[in-house]
């Protein structure tokens, strides 16, 4: 008699998906909740697009990816929360043992910006998602001693500030994510996305470089970062470049 779990082949064949560099490169740039293009996949894990096509149709049979089209354009993103989460984690879980030094100036900025605050599918992650985190904690909103759990008093301050929670479904209200980056959990769950849609829809600021540390969702909420933490104000001070022909420097407005 065979009382092998019915559920290891199915297992099985999701860890298949997830056991190709290309296919996880995918889905750890699609953490950041947008819709990409096939094309701006394969240029961000450096494949060509012929060979990424048959990538993304198998997580997308998988049921990792969700797949849209528009005329030409072929759009692919995380199926849901869910997908999400386990990308996450397999990848916090991964995060030690992948310590990799930058080699260029953009590539230890790049990646400044990413623990200093992103998103993580649809929630504040790095430092900025530990900060809030910390700060429910701290004001009684949120329980951390078993478990992430809003409190009576967290549940009414949601309701003040007009961010209604969906408190029937399968996605929970708190849940601890835990942040590669960070190595401690930040807020998840439908809490944690709606606070995050919130602060977004009532920032505004100029686009930070990396799309990762917008606030963005797969809704299509538009991208608008905290300036304190992801950009600083530009000088208001004309750049001056040196000409060779006059031996001079001038403005950028003032050409010789």
């Amino acid at each position: 008699m065979n009382d092998r779990d019915v559920r290891a082949p199915h297992l099985a064949r999701l860890t298949a998906l997830l056991a190709d560099e290309t296919r996880a490169a995918c889905l750890l740039a699609l953490l950041d909740g947008r819709a990409w293009t096939a094309g701006e996949l394969a240029r961000q894990v450096g494949v060509a697009a012929s060979t990424l096509s048959e990538h993304l149709g198998k997580l997308v049979a998988g049921g990792l990816l969700a797949e849209e089209r528009q005329g030409r354009h072929r759009y692919v993103r995380l199926a849901d929360a869910r997908a999400a989460q386990l990308v996450e984690d397999l990848a916090a879980y991964v995060a030690p043992m992948a310590v990799v030094r930058p080699r260029s100036l953009r590539q230890a900025g790049a990646a400044s910006a990413m623990a200093r605050g992103r998103t993580c599918y649809d929630h504040l992650a790095g430092r900025l998602g530990i900060a809030v985190t910390d700060a429910l904690t701290g004001l009684g909103l949120l329980r951390q001693d078993a478990g992430f759990a809003l409190t009576d008093a967290g549940l009414a301050w949601f309701d003040s500030a007009g961010i209604r929670l969906e408190r029937t479904g399968r996605r929970p209200l708190a849940r601890a994510c835990l942040d590669w980056t960070e190595r401690r959990p930040h807020l998840g769950g439908t809490a944690g996305a709606l606070g995050t849609r919130a602060t977004a829809q009532n920032t505004t600021s100029a686009r930070p470089p990396l799309p990762a540390s917008m606030f963005s969702n797969a809704a299509g909420m538009p991208s608008r970062p905290i300036r304190s933490v992801t950009s600083r104000p530009r000088s208001r001070r004309p750049s001056r470049t040196w000409s060779a022909r006059t031996g001079r420097s001038f403005a950028g407005s003032q050409l010789p």
